[in-house]
């Protein structure tokens, strides 16, 4: 992986991390755990989309996947706190 796509990877983590965070809990985590959120959310939707048999290809189609195992990993996240 190449510096260039590395950044991207970071960026679309933080957009697909803060996207969740308002559709989730109202707010972002930070730049540093919307990352982290997106990062663990794009391998989630990832998985999940694959499972469906869709393919978003291209950049908005990476953010739409990434949010949504984003804001899977999310809802994981709030159903076990309250647990």
């Amino acid at each position: 992986m190449d510096l260039t796509a590395l950044l991207i990877f970071i960026v679309i983590g933080a957009v697909a991390g803060w996207l969740a965070g308002v559709l989730v809990k109202g707010g972002g985590f930070g730049l540093i755990g919307n990352i982290l959120v997106g990062i663990i959310g794009a391998i989630i939707g990832g998985y999940l989309f694959a499972f469906a048999g869709v393919d978003l290809g291209g950049l908005i189609g990476s953010i739409v996947t990434a949010t949504v195992g984003a804001v899977v990993l999310l809802l994981l996240v709030r159903l076990v706190k309250k647990a």
